[in-house]
């Protein structure tokens, strides 16, 4: 008998089985910002169109989704300052776009400054204007010491584990981002790499993170024995970055996305960016304090 209601039951589910077909518009393009000022650092814009889900993604579509020839502005409130673009090729031969100040125009150079607020200003070729603001918040949660230590359960004895001490000032509110860069590598940012302070106000407290991950490359960092560690003899700098809540929103909507891409079993996300006028992406401002440590070899 039980085998009978066992074939039943299977005959009721896969006779509810439908194929759904979906019909996904190409979408008009969308500009894509990837903007950021840093205290003692200049402005840094860069551009792009966005491509459709089922576009294909080469080096050369890349290199055409580069806005180019916009008119670029950041103020301080006092200094409005023209941007200019400028082009870097990397190793591989890439070539990446971007503005920033004009060296040549000393009088009209934005350097980021603590407690301030500064306001972005893009207009393209064909007209459309974006506007966005950020602040770069008071250096208000500092990491007071970096150190690292040995990883027990593996038997390779060059890989080690990253620890800092912080502390977070009393009241809500503070949020950071942080980077980690190793040698002579880029500023990378963790796999999650905002945080706010729900569970942390007011205290010091010392915990184990990851460091960087390039979240471009295609190797899966779960498959990886060394993912978020570091190895002895490496020269490890870690950026811990105070930011404001549109800036920490935006990542952490933007992070939750990326590592929820390709998972059928993850909940629906929407990544909350603060440019107008449709535009993806964000302004973000930092408050950067940085700290260095030598691992031995």
């Amino acid at each position: 008998m039980k085998y009978i209601l066992v074939a039943a039951v299977c005959t009721v589910l896969c006779s509810c089985e439908k194929e759904i077909k979906l019909d996904v518009q190409n979408q008009p393009a969308k500009l894509v910002v990837d903007a950021s000022i840093e205290n003692n650092n200049v402005p840094v814009v860069a551009l792009s169109n966005s491509l459709n889900y089922f576009s294909s993604i080469s080096a050369k579509e890349l290199s055409n989704s580069f806005v180019h020839d916009a008119v670029v502005t950041v103020s301080d409130g006092t200094i409005t300052a023209k941007l200019k673009e400028y082009s870097f090729t990397d190793t591989s031969g890439f070539t990446v776009y971007y503005y920033s100040v004009d060296s040549a125009d000393l009088s009209s150079i934005i350097v980021g400054a603590f407690e301030r607020q500064y306001k972005l200003g893009i207009t393209t070729k064909d007209g459309q204007t974006y506007t966005s603001t950020t602040t770069i918040p008071a250096l208000t949660k500092k990491v007071d010491s970096l150190w690292w230590k040995p990883i027990s359960f593996t038997d390779d004895t060059t890989l080690c584990a990253l620890v800092a001490k912080a502390t977070d000032p009393s009241g809500l509110g503070n949020y950071i981002r942080y980077f980690t860069k190793v040698n002579s590598g880029r500023f990378l940012p963790g796999l999650n790499s905002v945080f706010d302070d729900q569970v942390v106000d007011g205290i010091t407290y010392t915990l184990q993170f990851d460091a960087g991950w390039d979240k471009n490359s295609l190797e899966n960092p779960a498959s990886t024995d060394d993912y978020g560690f570091v190895r002895r003899g490496d020269t490890v700098t870690l950026k811990y970055c105070n930011i404001d809540k549109a800036t920490y929103t935006f990542w952490s909507t933007w992070e939750f996305a990326w590592q929820s891409y390709g998972n059928p079993f993850s909940s629906p996300g929407k990544v909350l960016g603060n440019i107008s006028n449709g535009a993806l992406g964000a302004f973000s401002g930092y408050a950067a304090q940085y700290k260095t440590i030598i691992i031995p070899k």
